[in-house]
């Protein structure tokens, strides 16, 4: 991770209250090195911490409570009480209070993420089945910030190292996903997938992968269509702007290795991209919604009921996503900086051409 240029404050949702997420927040913030690197605010209650705490009682978790965001203190960890109720928690159960108060958590949150009151957020998992409501019909993070911040279009974007993997479709039946793959959506990922890859990753020029969405890729037409009519041609309007390459077939794309010498790969539909990214990023995969004004990461799995409770859940990937949301927030505002004095840019350039061809002499004397 990139050492942070200043701590900055880093939104927590809670998630569903009966899954994982409750224990993920106090597993990584029991180890205090964290707060020299971020000041943590968690959007939930002291009963909810309390209750996963009991069980968890050989971590030493501390927090101060808040009413609101005036008096954040940035040496501790800072929960926000966004209901005062008793709210009854079963944990490993799919219930109504537990969607209910993970959308509570989740609004309030990114309230404050869109008023500046904090830098990034990190949300934990929720489950689309309970969350879903007449004030909540989204099928999840992702189509929810995009209708909050009024934008035209997001990319969910994995991410794991220099690994990542952005998604045409998301979260849609298969025998409907070949009917969202248009010409115009592939181009509207793409350029936010590129945008992302220059401002929050720091990539200068980006190489980005598209896979078929047939096997081996359509087979020049012999096994679908859509990779001559529609996936072909949007490739090719998006070279006018970026360095993009494709169709290929996701099966070898993956099992030879070529994304390694990708900066990202657009997969057609959910499982098409999610299935070697978890396979390859080992649990430590970060899920980011690119595009967006404000920056939010998550961990890349779900709400875990088969382990809620039991003092099992691994918060490896809740960790990576705290450190990719801090990245995140340093490179953008790098971004910003170098686009707001290009002198800068130039000067940081020539520097590192100059330290490049040092090296290179070095070697040739050797």
């Amino acid at each position: 991770m990139n050492a942070p240029q200043q701590k900055p404050i880093i939104g927590i949702t809670v998630g569903d209250l009966n899954g994982i997420g409750t224990e993920l927040i106090i597993k990584t913030f029991s180890d205090h090195r964290i707060l020299e690197i971020c000041t943590p605010v968690i959007f939930a209650s002291n009963k909810v911490i309390n209750f996963y705490r009991k069980g968890l009682a050989d971590l030493n978790f501390n927090y101060q409570s808040l009413k609101d965001l005036t008096r954040i203190t940035p040496k501790q960890v800072n929960i926000v009480n966004c209901w005062e109720e008793e709210v009854g928690i079963t944990p490993g159960q799919l219930s109504e209070t537990g969607g209910k108060y993970a959308i509570k958590s989740l609004t309030m949150a990114v309230q404050a993420l869109k008023e500046g009151k904090i830098q990034g957020l990190v949300t934990a998992p929720i489950h689309k089945k309970n969350t879903q409501s007449a004030e909540f019909d989204f099928t999840g993070h992702t189509p929810y910030l995009k209708s909050f911040y009024n934008v035209q279009d997001v990319l969910m974007l994995m991410v794991a190292e220099n690994f990542r993997v952005g998604l045409v479709t998301e979260h849609v039946p298969l025998r409907e996903a070949a009917q969202h793959i248009t010409r115009e959506r592939i181009l509207s990922k793409l350029y936010i997938l590129n945008q992302s890859l220059i401002k929050d990753f720091g990539i200068e020029k980006p190489k980005i992968a598209v896979l078929g969405l047939n096997p081996h890729a359509g087979d020049e037409g012999l096994i679908g269509s859509e990779e001559n009519d529609i996936i072909k041609p949007a490739i090719k309007d998006a070279k006018h702007k970026m360095l993009v390459t494709g169709p290929f077939s996701a099966d070898a794309f993956f099992a030879r290795h070529h994304y390694t010498k990708f900066d990202a790969v657009l997969a057609m539909y959910h499982d098409q991209g999610l299935i070697p990214f978890k396979s390859l990023a080992l649990g430590d995969g970060v899920n980011y919604t690119a595009g967006l004004p404000g920056i939010r990461t998550s961990p890349d799995h779900g709400t875990a009921f088969d382990i809620a409770g039991k003092n099992k859940a691994d918060h490896s990937s809740f960790m990576a996503a705290i450190f990719e949301c801090i990245d995140i927030i340093n490179r953008r505002a790098g971004y910003i900086e170098y686009r707001r004095n290009p002198l800068k840019k130039m000067t940081s350039v020539i520097l590192a051409n100059a330290v490049d061809e040092a090296i290179e002499m070095e070697e040739t004397d050797e």
